[in-house]
């Protein structure tokens, strides 16, 4: 690149300005946030530090452009300097890093055009190669404790149901698909699509290459996380191999398969999932997840711990009240776990007895994310160090080493340079009371450059769930709302998570009920604030947020538009079309839709569309199969007859939670939104 002095670009400025030739405005760069800066976020994901904590290997997201993409490669940073290299850059897809027992190679998962392969890196040589030769890609990979063997989980192909044939086909003529037969309770998934007949297995392969053997078999699904015994004989896995196991709902156990014989033990027995088990270093422990099952719209995950054989089953995070989202032993014998804490994701270090010493706080997931849910990632070494997603929260995660016992230092800044050059929106804290009295998390995002008495427009931004929960982290939504002008409000209405399980379940079987007074409340406060603009009030929401988008104004005209995103509308009919057709009857309504009819529609917005006067967008993707796109047809078709301003807006070939996963996609839906906001904005012209 030719470089230009700094007095020839204000010349060419100056000249462009005089003239009006030259440079275009679109040439010129711009400090507000844009839909193109989505391609050049990067973030740093799935950091594994090195069994003697000397080097990090991370997955480094970086936007592609070319593929409309965020791309995965494999990058190495030594933690003594700090200087990092590329292990797997080469243009396709790397990820899943997993470091051998002595820290010598290094497994992972690189998809090109022969699918999704494990490869083993040899570190003193560089050298890769791949060790398997799968027909469908594989996951949870783990190694052996002697490091010669490596295990994974892949769907075996099965036989599918018939019913009857067709005529027999003369050769060379060309006839229809074949019928497809469907006889499971759920037969499709949201990302994965229509599943194909079969099940998940677990397969062992070596170390250096070559056929693959398969040591779990049946009509059961064998999930990971894999953790292997000491001696490398056996190897834990999570599964629910009941008769009735397709209506169970949350029910899952812990097994133990001998590689030797094939034989298969069940680890656990309760009423509820037990999952993710990882053996102790010393193998005579096994701590995992879980908790019990009492029916409820939701349970905070405790970290338990048993010995070996499974006696002795008991629970390190009774008392936290928070659910644990992932754990690793470390030699010492305790155990670190990650959770989130009123929206802020905790690294803690927890004894076998109990007591937690929170070692980080506010880790940030390093996934590019179009809105805030708090989350992070770690891992631990054998001496204790740790290598976790965090920093600042003006940006995706980058990646940050602790020492035992030490401060937390910054390794990666993927994003500062080009960063510097924009106004990225600031955020703070917002002060919310229920009408009840409780207390209600609540962050605002105002315009840069707002000045300071200003009332802007704003947006409430509701997340989705509705047991989730929101942080103080980075979302390229919020940026782009920003820089059009408004403010953006978001919450932790009750039914958030991480503020325990009580809080959660105020809303347990009325759900959307008092969340919405939460709600305005924040809304209330945000107008006493300063802030919020109250003639120029928007609200937008996805998923359990599009729920309560389109049940606010059933409720109220006090917002001048709307956009709701892949909501439910009918309950009736999204739990009978959704994939997780077990999950709304029995958590969320304790009863089927048909012993309850006008309780599935008292909590429908369909029931109040006859209420709706703000103008509605609603927002679907095309291939969403956990709030299907009927959902979204049903509202805009009711809307429609009543006359309501609305627009159907479809994401073409994306998914429940894949909407904003191409940055294309995410771009243009957040620009439909502002879009459609402008043009019922107060003061402003729409641009169409």
């Amino acid at each position: 690149m030719h470089r230009i002095a700094k007095s020839a670009v204000s010349a060419i400025v100056l000249a462009v300005a005089a003239t009006g030739a030259g440079l275009q405005a679109q040439d010129l760069p711009t400090r507000a946030f844009t839909g193109n800066d989505l391609f050049k976020l990067e973030g740093a994901a799935d950091p594994q530090i090195s069994p003697d904590g000397s080097q990090i290997v991370y997955v480094r997201m970086t936007g592609d452009v070319m593929k409309d993409t965020y791309r995965p490669s494999l990058w190495l940073v030594d933690v003594k300097s700090g200087a990092q290299r590329p292990l797997a850059a080469d243009g396709g897809a790397n990820f899943s890093p997993r470091w051998s027992p002595d820290g010598k190679r290094i497994a992972y998962v690189s998809a090109g055009s022969d699918g999704a392969q494990i490869h083993v890196m040899w570190l003193d040589s560089g050298t890769s190669a791949r060790v398997t030769g799968l027909p469908d890609g594989p996951g949870s990979i783990a190694w052996s404790p002697d490091g010669r063997q490596i295990a994974y989980s892949m769907r075996v192909p099965g036989e599918g149901a018939t019913l009857g044939k067709a005529p027999d086909k003369p050769e060379g003529a060309e006839w229809a698909k074949p019928l497809t037969i469907i006889d499971k309770v759920t037969y499709r998934f949201d990302d994965a699509g229509y599943a194909k007949p079969g099940f998940d297995q677990v397969f062992v392969v070596s170390a250096d290459g070559g056929a693959s053997r398969r040591v779990t078999s049946g009509k059961w699904d064998a999930g990971g996380p894999l953790s292997w015994s000491p001696d490398s004989r056996a190897i834990l896995f999570t599964g629910n191999r009941v008769e009735d196991w397709e209506r169970a709902g949350r029910e899952s156990e812990i097994y133990r398969v001998d590689l030797a014989s094939g034989g298969i033990t069940a680890v656990t027995n309760r009423v509820g999932p037990d999952f993710a088990p990882r053996l102790s270093p010393d193998g005579r422990k096994i701590a995992y997840l879980g908790f019990d099952d009492s029916v409820k719209a939701y349970e905070d995950t405790q970290l338990y711990v048993m010995d070996a054989d499974g006696s002795n089953p008991r629970s390190l995070t009774a008392s936290l009240n928070r659910s644990i989202n992932d754990f690793a032993w470390s030699d010492s014998g305790a155990i670190y776990a990650v959770y989130a804490d009123e929206g802020v994701t905790k690294l803690a270090r927890i004894g076998l007895d109990g007591k937690r010493n929170v070692v980080a706080e506010g880790l940030q997931p390093g996934a590019i994310s179009d809105r805030p849910y708090a989350a992070g990632e770690f891992s631990v070494s054998r001496n204790g160090t740790l290598a976790y997603t965090g920093t600042a929260i003006d940006r995706p995660g980058d990646l940050i080493v602790q020492a035992a016992g030490g401060k937390a230092r910054q390794l990666t800044r993927l994003n500062a340079t080009w960063l510097q050059g924009k106004d990225i929106a600031p955020m703070r804290k917002l002060a919310v009371k229920a009408p009840d009295g409780l207390a209600i998390d609540a962050w605002l995002i105002e315009p840069p450059h707002r000045r300071p008495g200003e009332r802007v427009p704003m947006i409430l931004e509701i997340h989705g769930g509705p047991n989730a929960e929101y942080g103080p982290g980075f979302s390229t939504d919020y940026q782009l709302y920003a820089a059009a002008g408004y403010a953006v409000l978001y919450t932790n209405p009750r039914g958030s998570t991480s503020y325990g399980a009580d809080f959660a379940n105020l809303i347990d079987k009325n759900y959307p009920g008092p969340d919405y007074d939460d709600l305005m409340a924040a809304v209330d406060a945000a107008i006493a604030d300063g802030v919020a603009d109250p003639d120029n009030l928007f609200v937008t929401g996805g998923s359990g947020g599009g729920v309560l988008t389109s049940w606010t104004v059933g409720k109220t005209d006090r917002f001048a538009a709307a956009a709701t995103q892949k909501p439910v509308i009918n309950w009736t009919s999204e739990s009978l079309t959704a994939d997780l057709a077990t999950f709304a009857p029995r958590y969320w309504f304790g009863a089927m839709p048909w012993e309850q009819p006008m309780e599935y529609w008292r909590r429908s917005p369909l029931s109040l569309v006859g209420n709706v006067k703000t103008p509605t967008m609603v927002v679907v993707g095309e291939d969403d199969y956990r709030t299907p796109a009927s959902e979204s047809e049903q509202y805009y078709a009711a809307l429609q007859l009543r006359g309501v301003p609305t627009t159907l807006v479809i994401v073409p070939e994306a998914s429940h939670h894949g909407i904003a996963g191409r940055p294309s996609q995410s771009a243009a839906k957040a620009s439909a939104i502002i879009t459609w906001f402008d043009r019922y904005r107060k003061g402003k012209t729409p641009a169409n």
